[in-house]
């Protein structure tokens, strides 16, 4: 598929709304969670069927989140702070699991775009000077998703033990702040039940 093609592909267009622009994380993340799928050979979750492990908290893992279903808020996507552009998808019916690691390299920017990145980050780049960023992050987006799979990434398989699906429980009132808390995660404090916010303000 031509990079156009790509563009314009309802699949990528998700991920753009979803994300609020392109860019070249987000463009990692989509190719990702394509070559996960396909060496899977599964199809987008529609409950837990599949778990999906992210490694960093960046552009990416938003792109894994629409196109793979795995989300946070069904239990089936897991943060791991590593700080690295590698991706784990895994299905609980086949057991199955594929690592995507970005190669060294890949997301290396030019000198000019790397200086008009720390201009914007500390907002003081000219309108101009936006204009050349949004151009060169659009052509480093587009030199990924038009480069090969194998250009990108590093893709092992693996096994590794799933966490059991989200789990649906009642609330309990805080002792302290008598706010609804999931019961698991309230602690005991000289006999009352406190959930972990006002825990952490009374050891304080």
């Amino acid at each position: 598929m031509i990079v156009e093609e790509i563009l314009s592909n309802a699949d990528f267009q998700r991920c753009v709304h979803f994300h609020g622009h392109i860019c070249p994380g987000l463009a990692i993340g989509c190719r990702a969670a394509q070559a996960a799928l396909a060496g899977l050979r599964e199809v987008r979750a529609e409950d837990e069927e599949l778990v999906a492990i992210v490694e960093t908290d960046a552009c990416g893992a938003d792109a894994i989140q629409v196109l793979t279903g795995c989300t946070f808020g069904k239990g089936n996507f897991i943060f791991r702070d590593y700080g690295k552009h590698a991706f784990t998808l895994a299905g609980r019916k086949s057991g199955r699991g594929v690592r995507i690691a970005l190669k060294p390299g890949v997301m290396e920017l030019t000198e000019r775009h790397r200086i008009l990145m720390d201009k914007l980050r500390q907002d003081g780049a000219t309108e101009e000077e936006r204009r050349e960023f949004q151009e060169l992050h659009l052509q480093k987006s587009r030199d990924l998703l038009e480069r090969s799979q194998e250009d990108l990434f590093t893709i092992r398989p693996v096994n590794l033990p799933l966490p059991p699906k989200a789990k649906i429980e009642p609330s309990k009132l805080c002792a302290r702040c008598g706010e609804p808390t999931m019961g698991s995660k309230l602690a005991r404090m000289d006999g009352l039940e406190i959930c972990r916010e006002c825990l952490g303000e009374i050891k304080k």
